[in-house]
């Protein structure tokens, strides 16, 4: 399932934070939006998961309008990890796991036996089956971010939006997270959904660590100034020239010895010269 963004512009308290951003995730593509704090990231994937509605442009999945979905139906369709995600009441993790079955229960309906197997499916892929009994609450930062991504996948969606999700993880973590977004696959249809059995997730996501964006990410969107300020594949649009204007660092792209993606190491740009 492909997502496009066309025109949106988001306001926030009466202050424009993003301005006409036109995007697309193609079916089965992971597509990273980055950017310097401050560049509207986080403000425009709210918009995505409609915690936010855009002032101007639209947002679509298959061409459908998704802020004029039926909540649930949309539910179906995308699931987001927002940054500061988690839950004020001390739920076990199997049940905060179960809260992204919601969508496919019709009204107060219980569990089935298909759900609760769904969500220990989505734990364990995450590394947490370990963790169902506990209350998550008492979680380390990391092991309440996987549970939060095997909740976001429990639900089963064909678009999957994260904002900074390797926030809280060890390198280790990070890596196994993005590996498995990536690799990601949609449950097998059998609900009536559209779409193609067992087809890979479409990945919008924001992050903050260029590095992992280049490896993992088929295109990159950067923000500057709530404004697309380059896009396309990390190769071509991670170049020194537009690091150091948009992320005032000089870098220097290698090749990563086994994936061959572009990597970067950095340094601060030379101070400008006092007058004499």
């Amino acid at each position: 399932m492909r997502i496009e963004l066309t025109g949106v512009s988001v306001e926030v308290a009466g202050r424009r934070l993003v301005h006409d951003v036109t995007l697309r995730a193609g079916s089965g593509r992971m597509v990273g939006v980055v950017g310097p704090n401050g560049s509207g990231k986080s403000t425009l994937l709210r918009c995505v998961y409609r915690a936010l509605r855009p002032a101007a442009g639209t947002v679509r999945l298959d061409g459908a309008d998704l802020h004029a979905m039926d909540a649930r139906e949309g539910a179906r369709l995308l699931a987001a990890l927002p940054q500061e995600a988690g839950t004020e009441f001390d739920f076990t993790v199997a049940e905060v796991v179960a809260m992204g079955r919601l969508p496919h229960q019709r009204g107060a309906g219980r569990a089935s036996a298909e759900d609760t197997a769904r969500c220990a499916r989505a734990l364990a892929r995450v590394g947490a089956g370990h963790l169902a009994g506990r209350g998550f609450l008492g979680l380390s930062g990391g092991e309440k971010q996987r549970v939060l991504i095997a909740r976001a996948l429990a639900q089963d969606p064909r678009v999957l939006v994260l904002d900074e999700p390797t926030n809280h993880l060890d390198i280790a973590q990070q890596l196994e997270v993005l590996a498995l977004v990536r690799a990601g696959e949609t449950a097998p249809d059998g609900d009536g959904r559209a779409g193609e059995p067992g087809g890979r997730l479409t990945v919008l996501t924001a992050l903050h660590d260029l590095n992992l964006a280049a490896r993992y990410c088929d295109e990159l969107y950067v923000l500057a100034h709530g404004r697309i300020a380059a896009a396309g594949p990390p190769h071509d649009v991670l170049t020194p020239e537009l690091l150091a204007e948009v992320f005032g660092v000089r870098a220097h792209r290698v090749r990563h010895p086994e994936t061959g993606a572009v990597q970067l190491l950095f340094d601060r740009l030379a101070a400008p010269a006092a007058d004499s």
